[in-house]
């Protein structure tokens, strides 16, 4: 990660390009350290927050070391890791000044943490962003079980269980519909944003800034409403049924693909989350983390997904319960 000053503005590149600028335990570190400094710098007035290639912002968390350390017994690694990682998404929501993230590019899991809890979250057309735990056997974390319960949707919740359970991928349009960004840019005009924020002022953005083009997402709302407002898997598996589209039968068989365990677990976190505070939920979310990564499911949906790549992961049943939730 690179850190540099230029003008008012902090600036802040994500740097490993060919891991989509994965964030790996070093990254953390530099990030918890970088937003220290920025804090307390008088001479900075904003932070602007990039990721390097051209691909991608923040494509999420070093998931696969955290299958290595699972596999080698390794809980205190484990913790270690998103317990850093987790103080920099709160040390981001309770940031002084403006931070802004330019996410032009892949940004999930992690991607989402860094961002999301900051004051402006800018997309490009270009943008692709996700919470696709659940197809890992992990859940949404990164402090998001306190932000997806509280998306706009007019059934309260909708959007971010479907969002949540199904993993779906927004482009930048969407994620401006969906609640998980501010503002919409176009690629074109992002170096002339990003050279005019280095004096300080983050209203500019409302210069550059572009009504969000309708999406797929916009035409999908009423159902997502209607499906996704139900608050237990059966009664969503049953909505999707009765549904009765084309979209509604995608859903359900995507929910079918995930692990079980993972999708009782991330019903139960957002249930919670949205009575909780963002500190209960990264402190939920940390104490979650020990026992999901040592359930079976997790290393094997890793393996599946981004290991072996072969996307037929053998779950195991959901047990009873999770550190103290019920998934049964």
């Amino acid at each position: 990660m690179l850190l540099r000053q230029e003008g008012a503005a902090g600036t802040l590149l994500l740097n490993r390009p060919r891991a989509l600028n994965a964030l790996d335990g070093d990254m953390i570190a530099r990030l918890d350290a970088a937003i220290a400094q920025l804090r307390d710098d008088p001479a900075v007035r904003l932070v602007i927050l990039e990721g390097a290639g051209g691909r991608a912002f923040c494509a999420g968390g070093d998931v696969r070391r955290i299958r290595e350390l699972a596999l080698a017994g390794d809980a205190a690694g484990i913790h270690a890791f998103f317990a850093g990682e987790y103080a920099v998404n709160a040390a981001i929501a309770a940031f002084p000044k403006p931070w802004i993230s330019l996410i032009d590019g892949v940004c999930m899991g992690g991607g989402i943490g860094v961002s999301v809890h900051g004051s402006h979250r800018i997309v490009t057309e270009h943008a692709l962003l996700a919470m696709p735990e659940t197809a890992i056997a992990l859940f949404p974390d990164v402090g998001t079980s306190f932000t997806l319960p509280r998306l706009p949707s007019a059934t309260p919740g909708a959007m971010g269980r479907f969002l949540a359970l199904t993993g779906a991928r927004l482009r930048g349009a969407e994620a401006v519909e969906a609640g998980l960004a501010t503002h919409f840019v176009p690629r074109e005009r992002l170096p002339a944003l990003r050279s005019a924020l280095l004096a300080g002022d983050p209203s500019v953005v409302e210069d550059f800034a572009e009504p969000a083009p309708p999406g797929p997402l916009a035409a999908q709302r009423p159902a997502i409403d209607r499906c996704f407002g139900a608050t237990t898997l059966p009664a969503i598996q049953a909505a999707l049924a009765a549904e009765n589209t084309d979209w509604a039968r995608n859903q359900a068989a995507i929910l079918a693909k995930m692990s079980p365990t993972s999708l009782a677990v991330t019903l139960e976190l957002l249930h919670r989350g949205s009575t909780q505070d963002l500190a209960t939920c990264l402190a939920t979310e940390l104490a979650l983390t020990g026992p999901v990564t040592q359930h079976p499911d997790f290393a094997e949906g890793v393996r599946a997904v981004l290991v072996d790549k072969d996307n037929s992961p053998n779950w195991a049943p959901a047990p009873a319960q999770i550190d103290g939730f019920s998934v049964g």
